[in-house]
């Protein structure tokens, strides 16, 4: 069976994957791009935006496994835009422009149901109302024999730890401290008790914790 998967996921030192207070021009609230400052400079980063060049170290090296056997991802809404509520604009399409760096289906866990959306690259978001397991299994018809990847945000991802769905966990650990936002971890103390955890650290200041189930 195919596993499910996270990568590059960035926490605070005290926990909090993303900031308070998301909006159209600040995706992350009022972490702003601290989380992510590590990875903007990789190899990886600079390809899924289309430029050149960028840094091929050991940052690179982890975080470039995050497409290799990919066959679809599930996001929450928050992940694809900054909306609450019932949709009032079906011409947002999310953040990452007309060619998304997915290039597989992605399922988005709403409340609120809209029309598929095809973009270019072979990406087409689909909105689910769905418990973490049948999103998995419509993820997983989807992918056929590849993986799927749970791409965030930290309620998404911490839903599918609750549901022991996940079978590989990245998460980079930032040495910033947030204070507020949405954490990852609250209600997950027996995590390390499901997966063989290894980690390593950076120059550019960065943990990578993984957990893998033996």
């Amino acid at each position: 069976m195919s596993r499910v998967r996270v990568h590059n996921f960035c926490v605070s030192l005290d926990g909090f994957a993303t900031g308070e207070g998301q909006s159209l021009e600040a995706p992350f609230g009022h972490a702003g791009q601290r989380l992510h400052e590590w990875f903007f400079g990789t190899r990886t980063f600079r390809g899924m935006t289309g430029a050149p060049g960028g840094s091929t170290g050991a940052d690179d090296a982890i975080a470039a496994a995050w497409s290799s056997g990919i066959g679809a991802e599930i996001m929450g809404r928050n992940k694809f835009g900054p909306q609450r509520g019932p949709w009032t604009d079906h011409a947002w399409q999310g953040w990452w422009g007309e060619n998304p760096p997915f290039h597989t289906p992605v399922f988005v866990l709403t409340h609120h149901l809209r029309p598929s959306l095809e973009m270019a690259g072979g990406t087409t978001f689909h909105f689910l109302d769905a418990t973490p397991q049948e999103a998995l299994q419509r993820a997983r018809e989807a992918a056929g024999d590849l993986d799927v990847r749970i791409g965030g945000g930290p309620a998404t991802v911490r839903d599918f730890l609750a549901a022991d769905l996940v079978d590989h966990l990245h998460v980079v650990i930032v040495p910033i401290v947030l204070g507020r936002g949405v954490r990852l971890w609250d209600g997950l103390e027996d995590l390390d008790h499901r997966f063989t955890v290894e980690s390593v650290s950076t120059p550019s200041g960065v943990t990578h914790l993984t957990f893998t189930r033996p």
